[in-house]
């Protein structure tokens, strides 16, 4: 089965052919990052104009790719949630009116559905190790922070063990870049930067890393960045800038690393999944690698391609999905919430199951 993949969600434009044993034929993403690096953070309706502009050209170009045309899809799978609405209208109605057009199969694909099975995605001959279901995964990103048990790769199948109760860990890293003046996107100029520092230099206190829970929360770390950044101002030299970023990111990658170990060890599963955007960043993909391997868990860490938002996942969740019978109608809608559960409460205060 060939599937073309649609991926507008939020600022990136992508469009893919993949097989449904998820080999990737191509994969065109068109980054809007130029666009919105001006304003510090990504502006809706500029988004959704830029994907306007640019979709007939990525599409083009990820059909020429793959030497494949129209006639040769077997289906057509397209983001359809969560995200910016305006965003996700463009792939919708893009996906829509090829379907049309040549009379294939589309369906709908929850964008976090195909983050959760990124790792799944083939991009070279060499085929890469999987994991095997059920397995546990991290999907840690601007947006999203949550850590999940996928029992088959279908929504029905996967269950939240836990997510942010505030703010994404990859939000996060945006702020802090932004308080100490660096540009947009914050999280790969920390994580260059990181590698530069010492991590010990700053005492960022990781937040709910010494509890129970699976849960996470961000907003207090971000308070002590202001904190920090109030008292001290912005670092004056390289060198300062580089533990600010170490001390901030070791906090973070810290309690995300413990907290899906720990999830997997109390799902009795022996694979643990990594995706989203955060899951490019390089101390989280060597810390979780490491303490998996001293307790005898197994990492599955995608290509930094299959992490970031891209229509190859996409097109592969969606293979699946057409693969057992499932069609989306016309009226497929564009939605700003996931259909998975949330099992996690939003806000302060404690748990049942704490």
């Amino acid at each position: 089965m060939l599937v073309l993949g649609i991926e507008s969600s939020c600022d990136e434009t992508g469009v893919a052919v993949v097989k449904d044993d998820g080999y990737v034929l191509s994969d065109v993403v068109h980054t809007q990052i130029d666009t919105h690096a001006r304003y510090g953070g990504i502006v809706p309706e500029l988004a959704s104009r830029d994907h306007v502009r640019n979709i007939a050209g990525v599409l083009r170009e990820a059909l020429s790719t793959a030497n494949v045309g129209l006639s040769d899809l077997d289906g057509i799978a397209v983001t359809n949630r969560p995200g910016l609405v305006g965003a996700l209208l463009v792939g919708v109605q893009v996906a829509k009116s090829i379907a049309w057009g040549s009379e294939k199969p589309f369906v709908g694909v929850d964008h976090l559905v195909g983050h959760l099975l990124s790792v799944f995605v083939q991009r070279s001959e060499t085929r890469a190790r999987v994991p095997a279901f059920p397995f546990v995964c991290l999907l840690a990103s601007g947006g999203h922070t949550a850590i999940y048990r996928v029992d088959a790769p279908y929504a029905e199948s996967i269950t939240e063990l836990g997510g942010t109760r505030d703010d994404a860990a990859g939000e996060a890293f945006d702020k802090a870049a932004k308080l100490v003046g660096l540009g947009y996107p914050g999280g790969p100029e920390i994580d260059r930067l990181a590698a530069l520092g010492n991590p010990k230099a700053i005492h960022f206190v990781a937040p709910m890393r010494d509890t129970n829970s699976l849960e996470f929360s961000f907003s207090g770390l971000k308070t002590q960045v202001v904190r920090w950044v109030t008292e001290h101002g912005r670092p004056k030299n390289d060198q300062k800038l580089a533990d600010f970023c170490a001390s901030f990111q070791g906090a973070v990658v810290s309690v995300l690393a413990q907290k899906v170990i720990t999830a997997a060890e109390r799902e009795g599963v022996r694979d643990v999944v990594l995706g989203g955007g955060v899951a490019a960043n390089r101390e989280l993909r060597s810390t979780l690698s490491t303490l998996a391997e001293t307790r005898g868990l197994c990492v599955h860490i995608p290509p930094v391609a299959s992490c970031t938002d891209n229509a190859a996942m996409i097109a592969y969740a969606g293979a699946l999905e057409l693969r057992r019978g499932t069609r989306a109608s016309w009226d497929l809608a564009a939605k700003s919430k996931t259909v998975l559960v949330r099992a996690t409460r939003k806000g302060r205060g404690a748990r049942m199951n704490q």
